[in-house]
């Protein structure tokens, strides 16, 4: 068996026993991930009312489904695409936390010369891309939540604050769904666990996909109701 075939035979076997571990007592480990996640999304909601409140908002209307204009599944789809390509890049670095923290040492241990230099070296590299994916995911999230946030709120009249407390429901589900797999890496690298991160990122996305669907149906048929009742103009 050479090299790949050892790593990834090696790989396989150690994910299928952490799920066959984790799902004979899913709690514990879903709690820690639960946790993590809660905890991203009530900083970055905290982020993104300070840059409501502050930045200048569009004076250009935005479109808001059930509001400007009747929901549909439409709606729902554009927004799970878009929350989609989120939960991939923060599965993605989940599986770069794998790669740098099981499969290289093991790959390197096996290999000689310039091939185990490289491989050596590729593990700083690779955990330094995770860590650059989360904070262009946080900073890009918060700007970009935060001007919307100011826009809205200066389009229905409404505080940004009273307009924060309108999104909470489906935004902290949303958030802490997103973030599920960025919280099992950050796990992961405090227990040095990170033979366990290829299982962590098949489970957190498939308990985070139910969940975004909620939020994105709550968001398109249930928020418009709670904007009409608090803004004078929607």
């Amino acid at each position: 068996m050479d090299v790949n075939q050892y790593v990834f035979v090696r790989g396989a076997r150690q994910t299928r026993g952490t799920l066959a571990r984790w799902n004979g007592e899913p709690w514990p480990v879903l709690r820690s991930w639960l946790g993590g996640g809660i905890a991203v999304a009530i900083a970055l909601l905290c982020v993104v009312w300070t840059i409501s409140s502050v930045a200048q908002p569009d004076p250009t209307p935005l479109s808001i489904p059930g509001v400007t204009e009747v929901p549909s599944a439409t709606s729902v789809l554009q927004i799970l695409f878009g929350n989609s390509l989120v939960l991939a890049l923060h599965a993605f670095a989940c599986v770069a936390g794998f790669i740098a923290g099981a499969s290289l040492p093991l790959s390197a241990e096996r290999r000689t010369g310039a091939s185990r230099w490289i491989h050596e070296k590729a593990r700083p590299v690779a955990f330094a891309w995770v860590i650059a994916v989360t904070c262009f995911s946080l900073a890009t999230q918060a700007y970009a939540l935060g001007w919307t946030g100011a826009t809205l709120a200066y389009q229905l009249q409404i505080p940004t604050g009273v307009l924060m407390l309108t999104v909470l429901p489906h935004a902290l589900c949303e958030l802490t769904a997103l973030f599920l797999p960025l919280a099992a890496w950050t796990i992961a690298s405090r227990k040095g666990e990170w033979g366990n991160l290829l299982a962590a990122t098949v489970a957190t996305v498939a308990v985070a996909i139910p969940a975004l669907v909620l939020a994105a149906l709550w968001e398109t048929y249930v928020w418009p109701q709670i904007l009409q009742a608090v803004s004078p103009v929607a």
